[in-house]
């Protein structure tokens, strides 16, 4: 039986933890070969090259800065040289720098709109270049419900994920003539390695405000990620899908 992104390139950026790596794990389980970067987790990057290759595809970590334009440009002809296309883009790579405006620092809100938007950007702007070549291509951008309806002490993350939202509306429209498709991801409350470090009172409140009274798992998104990727949603561009439980309705 075919899988579902059999023969697939796909590039996921910031692969090395949370929904990233539960992201890779999930296409190479589904038959795409996967290149992946990270950055500060070096250790990690290697541990995941090496547990996604036991999936029999081809597999390439690369560490590489996604909001450094230049690094994003050589990422992807990389990427290309080394799997000879590339089909789908999850762009994923993203921080916190949480904070009340009025304690932000000017460098907190420009690290974060740098990784999380400018990053989107550098790599979707390399990308389109081998994806218009083939005329193909699929696009997912990891926003967040926060980009929706903003969140107190989050000024600039909401800001970085609500720029995705829009940015991703407007590669739709412009590469649509191409066949190549952009769309969102955004996340509710996700159940990750950073979220068992919060007070399990203050999690469980969280849980109990969500319709489906459970928070989401990495791989809840991965699989919503796999299906937007992949060639069962060739006729869904533009798009913003929520995996949040009905947290935002």
């Amino acid at each position: 039986m075919t899988k579902l992104l059999d023969g697939k390139v796909a590039l996921i950026t910031g692969a090395s933890k949370g929904i990233g790596r539960a992201i890779a794990v999930y296409f190479a389980q589904l038959g795409a070969n996967v290149a992946f970067t990270y950055l500060s987790s070096v250790e990690k990057g290697q541990q995941l090259e090496e547990e996604l290759a036991a999936h029999g595809t081809k597999i390439k970590g690369f560490r590489s800065d996604a909001s450094d334009y230049a690094q994003a440009e050589k990422l992807v002809e990389d990427v290309v040289a080394e799997f000879g296309k590339l089909d789908i883009l999850v762009n994923n790579a993203g921080i916190t720098q949480d904070g009340l405006l009025m304690r932000m620092s000017e460098q907190q809100w420009d690290q974060v709109l740098a990784v999380n938007l400018k990053s989107v950007f550098n790599l979707t702007k390399a990308a389109t270049k081998p994806m218009m070549r083939a005329k193909s291509g699929s696009i997912v951008n990891m926003t967040s419900v926060v980009g929706i309806k903003g969140n107190a002490g989050q000024a600039n993350y909401a800001a970085s994920k609500a720029g995705i939202i829009g940015f991703t509306k407007s590669v739709a429209l412009e590469l649509g003539s191409r066949n190549i498709r952009c769309n969102a991801i955004a996340p509710g409350f996700i159940e990750t390695e950073m979220t068992g470090e919060l007070d399990q009172k203050v999690v469980e409140e969280w849980r109990k405000a969500i319709p489906l009274k459970r928070g989401g798992t990495p791989e809840d998104v991965a699989k919503a990620t796999a299906f937007l990727a992949s060639d069962d949603s060739s006729y869904i561009s533009g798009q913003v899908l929520q995996v949040d439980g009905g947290m935002l309705t």
